[in-house]
């Protein structure tokens, strides 16, 4: 393993470079000069990867070696093409997942992730991947954020040897300190390098329907004084279904916005849109617009012949040709990557003056533009609709502003339908986000770890990590609140005095039984209302004028009223209304669901001489008259004589038997000692305080030990799985099998279920395209409600996926039990799609049988293609296996699938994907 370069070994970057550097690159150099490590952070388009390409040719001159990770296979080749064009072809190399490319070269780029199983690779006698290796460059470092792939940084880090220097190159990130503080710790001396000074300053702009306008005032710090902050017209946000949310104002046409910048001289622009399809819309509403001069023209379409000539199948149809003639296209992951290549390289040249971009373009890819447009400030995600991160904003921001070509860069932000001036102005001054931890133990990190240390080397490598870093930060503020929190507690103890708690508590105990009684009296009551109900329904429909009833309506105020049935109206259903005077003398045309007791058993009333109003709709209510008081009398003279304010459900035996409980109870209560204390109101709230104060410790009790342990936890629980299956054995249970070694050796979202599936035996009598088939079923998702394949599934391929599903469901039983998730990717639906280009299909066929954008088909059989690549360098598989994976990676294998780098190196013998080592 290399020393780190002493002082004496610097190089003069005035020797190197032919123009003057900034501060902050020449600190850089001269912390990497001094044997540091650097983590440099600065904004987007300011130059940090010059201090990248120092660290190569200091150790191109000490006879030393560089390897150059990026986050993206296109970012490699890029990176690929720059490096050979600076410092020669015979000294670049590039390594991917199925491929190697001058790997002895000097200077090595590859992705971060095939750095990271480089380092988990065994390190045999004389063969170590990191020999002469001066330096790693860890380009776009701030994709550490990134969900999926963030833990491959944390990873590379933690296992990176300490003699290496680390160049660490990130965009700006609030946390940059904090980096570099946990670099230092788990790899070795490291220096921060922080610049916010852009070389090409920007200026933010609002575009609304009426027209381009300046965003931020002169300082930068607020919206421009001339900008009018939209608000609803009065009377907008009146309540009602009928008053949705008011609409921003008018979003100006797409075209509107690329004619004010074309007048403004501010095109080449990149015009960032959050949808494939918005991207292609955007192409097809500029229409016939033409951007470019004759000259221009002439040189896109001379470079659109060559590469038809050589890739006819990568043309994109649907007039994105022919918009590329007009100096227009789109640049999106549904995009064939060699299409997009030739996008890159004529915008690169200055050809392109608008491509409509996803923000996947914004990562790293060397694009720089005069402006860039930001079209939305929030976005669709899969958990719904979000803002734009302060992050987000300022990654795509960067983009405008081209070194050496330009003295300004524009930012234009866009009016929409959710978004106006006041949300672009936050977040054209808002901070960079923090970089967040993603580490996360695989079932690869721990069958790795165990076959190469102890079990307590291995807790201590897994934490290292950046989010155990992250959460020791915090742990001393959470300590000390515990502490303060097991303080009041201890007060309050204290100054409860005598307070007999167990009494206390069989008090408030009994009082949660009468509580609940009562409760269920009430269900009983209610049970007895809904079965009288019915019966009274029916036996009034025979009970006759003059008969004595009592009611319970909402008009009558919750009491139970005594009243005489008047006149029987015919209703809207069966059952009549019945016209009803009370004792308060007040008619009412009730159903007959508003009668609680029929008393059938008194003397009818005579109602006939009585005049009744005429009421036509149920509840309807009038006070009655002298007339009808007379009779109003009777009913009240009925009611003082004979009980008719009690509801019949009420005299239901159970009823009465279960309100004799609840008095019982509410007796017993009275008599209990607690009852007769002070304030028992003060005394729970006390108690109360103490309970909740417990419980605020517990929780931050186990907040704190999950913060410190989670992912200790998760090793552990995945060793259980492991062991489950076999794959660790042992007096320990520690030591990984022939089945350990088989899924260590493997890369992929869940490499036990990759494993497992290639070691059942049930893939072993498939031929090489259906083998292709099935392992494109087990290693992607696609999350697309509108999939549709026009292929049928190859039978054999549909059994041995039959065949798998125990071993599917037994692995996600167990998953369920240890309380980890890891996906266990199903998609059959495309399984006659790739076998189909397994077997030679066209690719123009095979785009026309499936609703898949052909980015996507590329990138699920590239998936594939690993997966296939890894197959002949796993030990437990079976030989037959082995042969016919490497025959359907051949098979598969093919433009546009791989890249033309991809096929004009394809003699150069290939690697094991997991060690990258020659294979034997």
């Amino acid at each position: 393993m290399p020393q780190s370069a002493p002082v004496s070994a610097a190089l003069d970057p005035a020797a190197i470079f032919p123009f003057p550097l900034d501060d902050f690159q020449l600190e850089a150099i001269d912390a990497l000069n001094q044997g540091h490590s650097v983590v440099v952070s600065a904004p987007t388009g300011s130059g940090k990867t010059l201090v990248g390409e120092y660290a190569i040719y200091r150790a191109l001159a000490h006879g030393q070696k560089v390897f150059y990770t990026t986050p993206l296979k296109a970012l490699s080749n890029q990176k690929l093409r720059d490096f050979r064009a600076q410092f020669g072809a015979d000294k670049v190399g590039l390594l991917t997942g199925d491929l190697s490319l001058n790997r002895e070269a000097q200077v090595v780029v590859m992705t971060t992730e095939i750095f990271r199983n480089m380092l988990y690779a065994e390190v045999d006698g004389g063969d170590d991947p990191l020999e002469g290796v001066e330096a790693v460059v860890l380009d776009e470092c701030h994709y550490m954020n990134d969900s999926q792939r963030g833990t491959v940084w944390e990873e590379s880090i933690i296992h990176c040897p300490p003699p290496v220097q680390l160049v660490a190159l990130s965009a700006t990130v609030a946390n940059a300190g904090q980096l570099t503080d946990w670099i230092e710790r788990v790899h070795g001396p490291t220096r921060l390098v922080f610049s916010d000074h852009r070389p090409v300053p920007l200026a933010f702009s609002f575009c609304s329907a009426k027209g381009l306008h300046p965003l931020l005032n002169e300082e930068g710090t607020g919206l421009h004084p001339n900008c009018k902050v939209w608000r609803a017209p009065k009377g907008s946000h009146r309540k009602g279904p009928k008053t949705p949310k008011p609409p921003q104002p008018e979003a100006p046409p797409l075209g509107f916005v690329v004619a004010q910048m074309a007048e403004r001289e501010m095109l080449p622009a990149i015009y960032f849109i959050f949808s494939r399809r918005g991207c292609d819309k955007g192409v097809k509403e500029l229409g016939k617009a033409n951007l470019v001069t004759p000259a221009e023209q002439a040189r896109i379409k001379a470079r659109l012949d060559a590469f038809v000539a050589a890739t006819p199948e990568a043309v994109r149809e649907g007039g994105h040709a022919e918009a590329l003639l007009r100096g227009i296209a789109a640049h999106h992951a549904g995009v064939l990557p060699a299409w997009k290549e030739l996008i890159e390289e004529l915008f690169q040249q200055g050809l392109i003056k608008v491509v409509f971009a996803t923000e996947t373009l914004a990562a790293g890819i060397n694009m720089p533009a005069r402006t860039t447009v930001i079209s939305a400030l929030s976005k669709r995600t899969e958990r719904g609709h979000r803002a734009l991160m302060g992050s987000e904003f300022l990654q795509m921001a960067g983009r405008a502003g081209r070194r050496g070509l330009d003295s300004q860069g524009y930012v234009v932000t866009v009016q929409s339908r959710f978004e106006g001036v006041r949300e672009a102005g936050q977040l054209a001054t808002a901070p960079a986000d923090p970089l967040v931890s993603q580490f996360t133990p695989s079932y690869g990190m721990v069958l790795n770890l165990l076959q190469r240390y102890d079990l307590a080397k291995a807790k201590e490598l897994v934490e290292r990590s950046f989010g155990r870093y992250l959460a020791t930060l915090d742990l001393a503020e959470d300590e000390a609140r515990i502490a303060q929190l097991m303080q009041q507690l201890e007060g309050l103890e204290d100054g409860s005095g005598e307070v007999p708690w167990d009494d206390f508590e069989d008090y408030e105990k009994q009082r949660g039984h009468l509580r609940e009684e009562r409760r269920i009296l009430r269900i009983l009551q209610q049970q007895a209302e809904e079965t009288l109900a019915h019966e009274l329904t029916l036996a009034l429909q025979f009970a006759s004028e003059g008969t004595l009833v009592s009611l319970k309506a909402p008009q009558l105020r919750g009491r139970v009223t005594p009243a005489v049935i008047v006149e029987k109206v015919k209703g809207p259903g069966q059952f009549p209304l019945l016209l009803c005077l009370t004792d308060d003398n007040v008619w009412l045309l009730l159903p007959c669901g508003a009668v609680v007791a029929l008393h059938a058993e008194l003397s009818c009333l005579q109602v006939g001489q009585v005049e009744a109003p005429e009421l036509r709709h149920a509840g309807e209510l009038r006070h009655g008259d002298q007339a009808s008081g007379g009779l109003a009398l009777a009913v009240a003279h009925m009611a003082s004589r004979h009980d008719m304010v009690t509801p019949q459900y009420d005299l239901a035996g159970e009823v009465q038997a279960h309100a004799q409980l609840v008095h019982d109870l509410e007796e017993q209560l009275e008599l209990h000692p607690a009852h007769r204390w002070g304030d028992r109101r003060q005394l729970k709230k006390h108690r109360r305080r103490m309970e909740e104060l417990q419980l605020e410790i517990d929780e931050r009790q186990r907040l704190l030990h999950f913060r410190s342990n989670r992912h200790w936890d998760t090793f552990l629980a995945l060793i259980e799985v492991l062991r489950f299956f076999g794959a660790l054995a042992g007096a320990d249970g520690l030591e990984p099998t022939v089945v350990g070694r088989t899924v260590a050796a493997l890369r992929g979202d869940n490499e036990l279920w990759l494993g497992l599936a290639l070691m059942s035996g049930h893939l072993d009598e498939l031929d090489p395209p259906q083998l292709a088939a099935v392992f494109e079923a087990i290693s992607t998702e696609v999350n697309r409600p509108d999939l549709w394949c026009g292929y049928p599934q190859p039978p054999a391929a549909e059994e041995a996926l039959h065949d798998l599903r125990g071993l599917r469901r037994e692995l996600e039983r167990q998953q369920e039990r240890a309380k980890v998730t890891f996906p266990l990717w199903w998609e059959p639906e495309l399984t006659g799609l790739v076998h189909a280009w397994a077997k030679g299909a066209s690719w123009s066929d095979v785009i026309a049988n499936t609703s898949l954008d052909e980015g996507d088909v590329v990138r699920i059989l590239r998936r594939t293609v690993d997966l296939l690549a890894q197959v002949p360098y796993c030990e437990a598989i079976s030989e037959q296996l082995r042969t016919k994976a490497r025959a359907a990676l051949k098979a598969i294998n093919r433009f546009p699938v791989c890249e033309i780098e991809d096929l004009l190196a394809s003699g150069n013998g290939q690697l094991d994907p997991a060690t990258e080592r020659p294979q034997a």
